[in-house]
Parts: structure tokens; C-alpha cells; sequence
């Protein structure tokens, strides 16, 4: 049967589904993918020992699989909140094109088929933390944090931060300092974004019974985390310079960009309104990209006059 034409009817309640190519698609979370994507390639790329260029490709095409694997997952389970809000409710099983159980299936299969693929081609210790990324995301956060705790993105906000670590493992066999420090900016910056999201969006949360920050501890209390975050995301956005592995150029473009941040980071903070919110949502996509992007620079840069 193929994809984009299927046909499923749910055993438990004989409804009948209708799956698209694009349905299968829209599970995998193209969009957090291609951040997925871009983070563990640098991770690769900046390691002291490349493999060749088949074991990379492999390598990052194994890892996009496994963070889309986690996103389908994602949608199984939280199949119910969703529904119930207005940012999601357009997603394939919410919107009864595809079943839960397909999702499942379909997220379970290309789990597998990622680690196992990564840990043939590159080495076992990738895979084992490909493996844990996915365990992590969909079941410690999106079946425990994310309903229970208004710290959800604190520390779910881990798994989206594991990428850089496992390229560079897959590179190198190993986990170096370098990659660390990439975990540690994804890992800061995770609550700043994502709380600036839920402040233009506690409404959705609020019906979707989803204890974000804003719904729990208000917009204040809120607005003072994103601020005090920033600051840390400012801080270890430099830590590449300050730890030798990029140049000067790399600390003073990223000590601009972490002022940025910074900067409307304060604006959320002394504006009782929602644009600001939106300002930085938008910024720290903007941040984050920019950031890794120079780090790859710099990386290509100073191997050119080794």
C-alpha cells in the first residue's frame, strides 16, 4: 500500500483514515528537523577528525531520521492536547488524517532504523546517544515533563540540545569539550525561546491543560526567567572563544549577538504586551542559526591556516 494513498480504519472505533505523503511528512517536524540538521553538522564539521564523506552524510541523514522519529512520537501522544489547540489542530492525526497507531508505528520504526543505521555506519556510542535523545524527548518530556511541571522546557529542553554532541561523536567516537559547550547554548537558550512563545500563546496552553510557565507562575514571574536566561544565553554564546576553539572574531560577533538578545530579552521585561514576545521568539531563531553558523566559520577559517 502506498504511502500516499493510505487507508487505515481505527480498530477502536472504525473510523477510516486517509494519510497523505505530506501527512507522514508533517510528523516528522521538518522545520525542527532542519534546526536538528544544521547543529549536528556543525558538531561534525568542527570536530579534529572528519570521517569520510559517506560516513557524514550517513551520520547527519541517521540523525535527522532519529529527531524526526522523536517529532512523530510526539504527535501520538500528545494527539489529545493537541486537538485542542489552535497551533497544532491542523496536525495529521488531530485533524483525523491519520490514525494514532500509524503515527506510533511509523515513529517506532524509523527510531530503530536511525540508531541502528548510525551505530553500523559511524560507531555505537552515537547511536546509544541518538537512542537516549529520542527516549528523552518522547517520553521524559512529552509523556512526563511536559504535562506535570511548568519546568518542562527547562529540562526537556535538553533532547533539542544533544544534536551538536552526537555529530561530533559520530565523528570522533568520542564526546569532547567542544560539543559540550553546543549543548550548553542550546540548552539556555530552549527556555527564553520557547517561554517567549507561551507567553503570546498562553491562551492555547491554558485549554490544552499544559502548565507553561506563564499559565502557572504569570506573565511577570515569566518575563523576569526569559530575562535572567538571556543573560546565561549571552554568556555561553562566547564560551567557544573564551575556550580557545574559536577566534577573536568569533567572541565579538557573538558578544553582539548575545547583546541583542539581551536587548529584547529587556524589552519583554518592561513591555505588558505581547509584540516584544513575539520579537524575541523570532530573534532567537535568528540567534541560535547565526551563532552555530559562525562557529562553523571560524572553524573552517582557523583549519585554513593550521
Amino acid at each position: 500500500m502506498a504511502i500516499a494513498d493510505a487507508r487505515h480504519i481505527d480498530d477502536t472505533d472504525g473510523s477510516v483514515f486517509e494519510a497523505t505523503a505530506g501527512d507522514y511528512i508533517a510528523l516528522l517536524k521538518p522545520r525542527v528537523m532542519s534546526l536538528v540538521v544544521f547543529t549536528a553538522f556543525v558538531g561534525l564539521a568542527i570536530a579534529p577528525e572528519w570521517p569520510n564523506p559517506f560516513i557524514a552524510v550517513i551520520s547527519i541523514l541517521a540523525i535527522a531520521v532519529g529527531a524526526g522519529a522523536s517529532g512523530a512520537l510526539n504527535m501520538w501522544y500528545d494527539a489529545d492536547i493537541d486537538r485542542v489547540m489552535a497551533r497544532t489542530a491542523g496536525r495529521p492525526v488531530p485533524a483525523g488524517r491519520m490514525s494514532a497507531t500509524d503515527a506510533l508505528a511509523f515513529g517506532l520504526v524509523l527510531s530503530v532504523f536511525s540508531v541502528v543505521t548510525l551505530g553500523l555506519v559511524a560507531n555505537w556510542l552515537a547511536a546509544a546517544m541518538l537512542a537516549f535523545t529520542i527516549f528523552f524527548y518522547a517520553v521524559v518530556y512529552t509523556m512526563w515533563l511536559k504535562r506535570s511541571t511548568p519546568q518542562n522546557i527547562v529540562i526537556g529542553g535538553a533532547a533539542g540540545a544533544f544534536p551538536p554532541m552526537i555529530g561530533w561523536t559520530a565523528a570522533t567516537g568520542a564526546i569532547g569539550l567542544e560539543s559540550v559547550i553546543l549543548f550548553l547554548i542550546i540548552f539556555l537558550w530552549t527556555p527564553p525561546h520557547f517561554w517567549a512563545l507561551a507567553l503570546f500563546s498562553q491562551t492555547d496552553y491554558g485549554k490544552a491543560g499544559i502548565p507553561m510557565l506563564p499559565n502557572v507562575a504569570g506573565e511577570t514571574a515569566t518575563r523576569r526567567q526569559i530575562f535572567a536566561y538571556s543573560l546565561l544565553v549571552a554568556a555561553a554564546g562566547v564560551l567557544p572563544w573564551a575556550f580557545g576553539f574559536s577566534s577573536m572574531v568569533y567572541g565579538a560577533a557573538a558578544s553582539v549577538l548575545g547583546i541583542g538578545f539581551v536587548w529584547y530579552a529587556y524589552r519583554v521585561l518592561t513591555t505588558v504586551d505581547t509584540r516584544p514576545a513575539k520579537a524575541l521568539f523570532g530573534y532567537s531563531l535568528l540567534y541560535l542559526f547565526a551563532i552555530f553558523a559562525l562557529v562553523l566559520a571560524d572553524s573552517i577559517v582557523l583549519r585554513s591556516f593550521m
